[in-house]
């Protein structure tokens, strides 16, 4: 008999986890589905994470620790709105498949725990570390409205193809956004 390796079916778990939550949102992946991607059992899911909420919340937490919505240049010591709108445009090409932990908390949102969830994860890694970083008055919220700024931008660009958005030259939305970034910065 085959022994499992533990962390190796965890770690297939929540990949599978996150593909099926950023394909179909929290309420519409379902654990047999993810167990499927992972080539285990719905049971073994259910026996690593306890419910398909805690999965979830795992799902998130990794993707928000592993990947980022541009918080290494927001934080940056010499950091600048020019830089962040560029590499904020350059993040949301249409050819590009938006970020996995974008497109979960997008499809999740309608359901009222995981919106809970992510908002949770999202205030304790991006807007945290980005609050931290920014200097003056207001940073927590200056912090959020760089996030929200990056969200709706993503959205109406990469997501929705919002003409003047998507076929715009990148220097052009630069020149905009650069100025927005700018003031929450400073």
């Amino acid at each position: 008999m085959r022994r499992r390796d533990a962390a190796a079916t965890r770690a297939s778990i929540l990949k599978s986890a996150r593909l099926a939550f950023a394909k179909s949102g929290y309420d519409g992946a379902g654990v047999r589905e993810i167990a499927t991607g992972a080539g285990v059992t719905a049971m073994l899911v259910n026996r690593y994470f306890g419910s398909k909420e805690q999965l979830f919340a795992e799902a998130i937490a990794e993707s928000m620790a592993t990947t980022s919505v541009l918080a290494p240049q927001i934080v940056k010591a010499d950091a600048s709105g020019d830089a962040i709108a560029a590499a904020l445009v350059g993040i949301t090409k249409m050819e590009d498949i938006p970020l996995e932990g974008f497109q979960i908390m997008l499809r999740s949102a309608s359901n009222e725990r995981a919106a809970e969830i992510g908002r949770e994860q999202i205030e304790r890694y991006h807007q945290k570390n980005i609050a931290a970083a920014l200097s003056g008055n207001l940073a927590p919220q200056r912090a959020a409205v760089m996030l929200a700024l990056i969200a709706g931008f993503q959205l109406m660009r990469q997501m929705m193809g919002l003409t003047a958005l998507a076929k715009a030259e990148p220097k052009a939305l630069v020149k905009v956004l650069g100025p927005l970034f700018e003031q929450l910065l400073r």
